[in-house]
């Protein structure tokens, strides 16, 4: 069932948000006689019970077990999420942390794993960042080295660094000179153009009236399509601070440690989870079950999509319980994201 601030007086939020922030403080439920100390609501037990009655008959808290108090549900920490939260501006030693660490190296790679770790490490969570998607990645350089048999050695360098081999067939026997014309043109035509506008270009080149192209253009495009028409799939991630999720007691029951971490362990799911992210922009919170994904039933996931070269390549994000404090957590992905953007992007050199 759909709840919106609609739906409730100003009461009935105030002490819904009171309960949320109480039980992702301490963990525990929250009964009335805790709720009616709160000098801010000024409301007698009484009261309190009778609004908190209203509140789990719309589905936005519920009774775990025997005990007299109450925990927020899924549709109850959304609607504290999407109406009621006072997000945090971020520490500015946090900000410099990250920033330092991020700028500590310029292999891409590395940035990926380092912006991981500070992410768990911040938060005593798990930190995930998915690898830059290799059709958004940009070709910068391309050589073609003769081999035996119609073999063509291809390497090729993008995003200024990463050095990729590949060994393609081609249907005639090519002289080194030959190559070499072939990667002139390739370099001078395509050269900082991101892969798949490579793909789409050579496509096109293929289908145009081939009398208005030179054979030597013809076959530098035919080993292009070679080259790039089956890119080897990157669709990874790096994933870290697993063992913090162990220190959650409502994360701590052993049958759910397993599955959680086989899920981790299988990725594909996972990464699925996370390329819903790439498609949307700014913040994405999944809370329990709408990730839509049963080992992450008892977890939050908070995303945000990171850009090089104002291109979306990317997607990194805090995995924690449903408990998370969402008012830090949400403004730490959101920055975290710029900074590995920024980071990774050649022409930019302050976040």
């Amino acid at each position: 069932m759909s709840v919106n601030t609609l739906d409730l007086n100003d009461r009935s939020l105030q002490l819904l948000k009171t309960l949320v922030e109480r039980y992702i403080s301490e963990g525990q439920p929250v009964g009335s006689r805790i709720l009616s100390k709160d000098s801010e609501l000024k409301l007698s037990p009484a009261t309190i019970r009778n609004v908190m009655a209203d509140l789990e008959d719309l589905g936005l808290i519920h009774s775990p077990h025997t005990s007299a108090g109450r925990i927020p549900t899924v549709s109850g920490y959304r609607l504290f999420v999407d109406s009621l939260l006072t997000v945090k501006p971020l520490d500015s030693k946090e900000i410099n942390r990250l920033y330092q660490g991020l700028s500590e190296t310029e292999d891409p790679s590395h940035m990926i794993g380092t912006a991981s770790k500070l992410m768990a490490d911040l938060t005593r969570m798990a930190g995930v960042v998915t690898m830059p998607k290799r059709e958004l990645v940009c070709l910068r350089h391309i050589e073609f080295l003769p081999l035996s048999h119609n073999r063509v050695l291809v390497i090729f360098v993008t995003n200024e660094q990463e050095v990729h081999n590949k060994v393609i067939h081609t249907d005639k026997v090519f002289s080194a000179p030959e190559l070499q014309q072939a990667a002139n043109y390739l370099n001078s035509v395509y050269c900082g153009q991101s892969l798949m506008a490579v793909r789409t270009a050579i496509l096109k080149e293929l289908q145009d009236d081939q009398e208005r192209t030179t054979q030597a253009m013809f076959d530098a495009i035919k080993m292009a399509q070679l080259t790039f028409d089956s890119p080897e799939k990157t669709d990874d991630f790096v994933l870290t601070g697993e063992t913090n999720l162990m220190g959650f007691s409502e994360l701590a029951d052993r049958h759910h440690l397993k599955n959680l971490f086989e899920a981790f362990s299988q990725k594909q799911d996972v990464i699925h989870l996370l390329d819903q992210s790439m498609k949307a922009e700014g913040v994405q919170i999944f809370i329990g079950q709408e990730s839509g994904y049963q080992p992450f039933d008892q977890c939050s996931l908070v995303t945000s999509s990171y850009s090089v070269n104002d291109e979306v390549v990317g997607v990194l994000g805090v995995i924690g319980p449903t408990r998370m404090a969402y008012e830090k957590i949400i403004p730490f992905v959101d920055v975290t994201a710029k900074l590995l953007g920024a980071a990774l992007n050649p022409k930019t050199s302050t976040p």
